[in-house]
């Protein structure tokens, strides 16, 4: 198959666009003009790509999938209005564009991935989700409803529409996983705020196994949530964590000073609870290859 990716160069895309070689799959890398070629992404080529204008180079042409992963990172400083603009536009505006670019394509693509997030959730506290579950009202669950709007619209041109929300991605390479690790590795370690909050993951092999199989099978479709079957509590995701790094979990972070330190974004990404199930994937029989935090963690923090 040929496949378009946006968001190549990221942990997500770079990780997909090698597993997908593999299998024999042209990769095309869709490259904004002020990226280069790519930047860090090496496999398959680069395919021009302009977000602002809806231009395609010609070599998209004849694609058979599109896997749309462009946002800005959500965790990359203080959420300021001109920041929250950025994550806006950088998801919102860039999957409207892409949409609008297959529309005018003669033959198009007969599926659509497109990243979303469980942040579409909201604090949740201990309710189970499902991707039936209604959304949240904060600022990442509006996001993402009008994200995934967005990308829903390839549906009226024939294009089967997959929505890949993602939960937290454990990968040694990037994410949140390092961010984790740091203060494990000072000795200062620990829950953070109540500890009470779920913490949905996943590691990225299951991540990349799960997007190509959104790709290679016409029964997915709708909205999957990308995350392990087991969600762990934030204390006891960090007593695995400290246990898997050989240190101690002794310094809880609390609550205020986490908003003290990072502002907004502390509620959404560090004490939001989002205990998520992935009902559909276990439905179409998607079999993952890690559910167990202790074992998934061993095997990341081996990779070298």
């Amino acid at each position: 198959m040929k496949i378009l990716v946006t968001g190549s160069s990221g942990l997500v895309g770079t990780a997909l666009g090698g597993v997908l070689a593999r299998a024999g799959h042209t990769v095309c890398r869709l490259v904004r003009p002020q990226s280069g070629a790519g930047e860090g992404a090496t496999e398959g080529f680069a395919v021009a790509w302009n977000p602002a204008t809806g231009e395609l180079g010609g070599a998209g042409v004849g694609a058979d999938a599109v896997v749309n992963l462009a946002g800005a990172s959500i965790a990359d400083g203080r959420w300021t209005t001109q920041r929250k603009e950025l994550l806006r536009a950088s998801r919102i505006d860039t999957t409207r564009a892409l949409v609008n670019a297959l529309a005018k394509m003669n033959a198009r693509p007969s599926v659509l991935v497109s990243a979303s997030a469980i942040g579409i959730y909201g604090d949740r506290g201990d309710e189970m989700l499902t991707e039936q579950s209604k959304p949240g009202t904060d600022f990442l669950a509006g996001v993402a409803q009008e994200w995934e709007a967005e990308a829903l619209k390839a549906e009226a041109l024939g294009i089967r529409v997959v929505l890949a929300r993602f939960g937290i991605i454990l990968a040694r390479e990037g994410g949140a996983l390092p961010k984790m690790l740091t203060p494990f590795k000072l000795g200062v370690g620990g829950r953070l705020g109540s500890g009470k909050q779920w913490m949905s993951w996943v590691t990225l092999d299951d991540a990349v196994g799960i997007l190509r199989f959104a790709i290679e099978n016409a029964t997915v479709r709708g909205a999957i949530n990308i995350v392990s079957p087991q969600p762990l509590q934030n204390e006891e995701f960090t007593k695995v964590l400290a246990q898997a790094m050989h240190r101690p979990a002794l310094f809880p972070a609390p609550a205020f000073a986490l908003r003290l330190a990072v502002g907004e974004m502390a509620n959404a990404l560090l004490l939001s609870s989002q205990r998520v199930a992935p009902q559909a994937l276990q439905k179409l029989g998607y079999r993952f290859l890690h559910t167990d935090l202790n074992s998934a963690l061993a095997k990341v923090l081996a990779k070298s």
